[in-house]
């Protein structure tokens, strides 16, 4: 609201003065007054660059150079970084090699371990086999030899008993025994 009441105030003193200007025509058109324009122009333009190349032109001279080189230490500590994060995958991958190589020489060792193991268990299984086998023949055999003397002495009781049953009259046991003998090595013989 202010601003507007400024702007019309300053509209109606400007409408108000006779500009200099305005009654002589456009000065800076005049022929005459051409050698001090140039005189203000050379000196405006001279001070300007002088104070452009003095005072500001070395500030953002300055604040680039220090931007350009933030830049490139950014830059150097970037590929210092990615340097340093690649020997890094390298050595993890190393060691993820390393590892597998472990582990598959450890699964090597165990499986040939347990294989022996294995096989020890196999052989002392057949080891106890063979011998349970051996003394079950062994008293397969010893039961053969007692199960002949048994059957010779039951025969011989009962063929005693029977010739006495029948003839009435005991036979000689030295005869019974040679004769149940022969007839047992005969019969028995081809299953002994």
């Amino acid at each position: 609201m202010m601003r507007l009441f400024f702007l019309i105030v300053g509209i109606f003193i400007a409408s108000q003065i006779n500009l200099l200007a305005a009654e002589a025509g456009m000065p800076q058109l005049d022929p005459t007054y051409w050698a001090s324009q140039a005189f203000w122009l050379i000196l405006i333009f001279t001070l300007l660059y002088f104070v452009l190349s003095k005072m500001f032109l070395p500030k953002i001279k300055s604040s680039i150079d220090d931007r350009e080189n933030k830049i490139k230490d950014n830059l150097d500590e970037a590929q210092k970084l990615k340097s340093v994060a690649e020997e890094k995958l390298r050595e993890y991958e190393i060691t993820i090699d390393n590892a597998k190589k472990a582990v598959q020489k450890i699964n090597f060792e165990s499986k040939k371990k347990l294989g022996s193991e294995i096989q020890n268990k196999k052989k002392k299984a057949e080891k106890e086999i063979d011998e349970e086998v051996k003394s079950a023949e062994q008293e397969i055999k010893n039961l053969k030899k007692n199960s002949v003397a048994s059957i010779s002495a039951i025969s011989e009781e009962m063929t005693s008993k029977v010739i006495e049953m029948v003839s009435g009259v005991p036979l000689n046991q030295s005869s019974i025994e040679a004769a149940v003998k022969e007839s047992t090595k005969i019969s028995l013989g081809k299953y002994l």
